[in-house]
């Protein structure tokens, strides 16, 4: 049987952690950051984490990690 191709664009955007779930940065942080309050802007440095019922299909785009 033939290796899956790992989606590239996916790969760059998520980490896995240890106990397997999806480590992803915000969005919103980019720019037009003057409207923003530091306050919000604080809790954009966070990392998010892909919740279960996406997982599943996000495993699928990387099967490797």
């Amino acid at each position: 049987m033939p290796k899956i191709k790992t989606h590239r664009g996916a790969a760059k955007r998520f980490k896995v952690t240890g106990s397997g779930k999806f480590k992803m940065t915000k969005s919103f942080r980019r720019h037009i950051l003057t409207s923003k309050t530091a306050k919000r802007k604080r809790q954009l440095r966070r990392p998010e984490y892909v919740d279960q019922a996406n997982a599943s299909s996000l495993k699928k785009l990387l099967p490797y990690l």
